[in-house]
């Protein structure tokens, strides 16, 4: 009898992954992206007087903030495969791996803020959007923003990589989550603070533009330069991420239409970005361990996933429903606690379900598939995945929690 009761409990541990610590270890994050997120979500809920202020900042904000995800989440994964190759080394020198991923992240940085703010002015205007704030001053916002953040989430990737090493933490479990919440943690008070630097006229726009020739001019001398590395990462992200930068674009453009609908519930924008948090980190969570395990020839990569890539697909999923569960309810006390309007729990809870199954289940396809993709084409799985996964979510995870509104009644 007693072994009739732990056959199931052995089969759900087999289930939910690998290992127990390793289990522990995604809950863990994913437990504290969920409360860190809380954060970014009362300050989105806190500043839509500054939003309309300044219309289309919004359509940068979680392209903005997924750019953060999108860089340093690839640098975890590059910085995790090298900690399992045992190539991984804290050391000051430009010309080591670390110290090359480190020039190109901050590099990325400065490039793709100007990209996403040129993306977002275009997008804008195209979809009928035209009373955006001029270009330049969407660049003074983004890269300003950028670096301001950027600062930040490097510093806790590589304290994040060098814990993993002396704790013996798999980085792969806890870097999508941790890196993407941090991100949004700083990401809006830093898009807040830059945004003070608009409305000068012309010293604006001066401004933007020494910033855009900056950009051109680090971009073009790093990849004139001898560490290959570096140029590799350069190569290879820049476009990615470009692609990455127009799809979150969109996504802000779908939750600018809807900003009614959000400001008159300010719950739903509490709970935006743990949202995206979430669904984007349970993806980089399973590109990462795929990256991984395909650089020690662990997984092979086939049309229909294996054995192992299966169980990791498995875990994932089983994850979402406690972490969109707990996203919901403490949206729901940061709302009371700053003192604005809910649809109440049941409907946040049915709402953060039904939206984050949604795009969890787009984030499977996203990052097994976009995978595959990278190592068929001969491109590094690490620079790819986490990007392909996390900017794909802004734009499904913000349809998605907008269908749940709108199928729930909430409009």
């Amino acid at each position: 009898m007693q072994r009739g009761r732990l056959r199931p409990l052995a089969r759900l541990k087999g289930l939910l992954g690998p290992d127990v610590a390793g289990t522990r270890q995604s809950l863990t994050a994913l437990g504290l992206s969920t409360l860190t997120s809380l954060a970014a979500g009362v300050t989105l809920g806190a500043i839509t007087g500054t939003l309309e202020r300044l219309p289309g900042l919004l359509v940068l904000v979680p392209a903005s903030i997924g750019m953060r995800g999108n860089i340093f989440g690839a640098l975890g994964s590059r910085l995790s495969t090298a900690i399992h190759t045992g190539t991984f080394g804290l050391s000051r020198r430009a010309d080591t791996v670390v110290g090359q991923n480190v020039i190109a992240s901050m590099v990325l940085t400065t490039v793709t803020a100007v990209v996403l703010a040129g993306i977002a002015k275009a997008v804008a205007v195209a979809l009928g959007l035209d009373q955006t704030i001029p270009v330049l001053e969407l660049v003074v916002i983004s890269v300003a923003g950028a670096l301001l953040s950027s600062v930040i989430v490097l510093a806790f990737t590589l304290a994040l990589a060098a814990g993993s090493v002396r704790f013996g933490w798999d980085l792969d479990n806890v870097n999508a989550p941790l890196v993407a919440s941090v991100g949004d943690v700083v990401g809006l008070p830093s898009l807040w603070l830059a945004s003070l630097l608009v409305g000068f006229g012309a010293l604006s726009d001066a401004l933007g533009a020494m910033m855009v020739l900056a950009s051109i001019i680090v971009l073009v001398a790093s990849l004139r330069s001898r560490l290959a590395l570096l140029v590799r990462v350069l190569r290879e992200s820049v476009p990615i991420l470009c692609v990455a930068s127009l799809i979150s674009v969109v996504a802000g453009i779908a939750i600018e239409g809807r900003l009614s609908t959000f400001t008159a519930l300010p719950a739903l924008l509490v709970l935006l970005p743990g949202h995206l948090s979430t669904a984007g980190a349970l993806g980089g969570v399973l590109a990462n361990r795929l990256s991984t395990k395909i650089h020690l020839g662990v997984v092979q990569m086939v049309a229909v996933p294996g054995r192992e890539a299966r169980a990791d697909i498995a875990f994932v999923i089983l994850l979402a429903v406690p972490v969109f569960a707990l996203n919901a309810a403490v949206a729901e006390l940061a709302t009371h606690l700053i003192g604005k309007a809910s649809p109440g729990i049941a409907l946040l809870v049915a709402a953060s379900l039904i939206g984050g199954l949604l795009a969890v289940g787009f984030a499977v396809l996203i990052a097994y598939y976009g995978t595959l993709a990278a190592v068929r084409l001969g491109l590094d799985p690490d620079t790819y995945g986490v990007p392909m996964v996390t900017s794909s979510i802004d734009l499904v995870g913000a349809f998605s929690l907008i269908f749940a509104i709108v199928a729930l009644g909430l409009v």
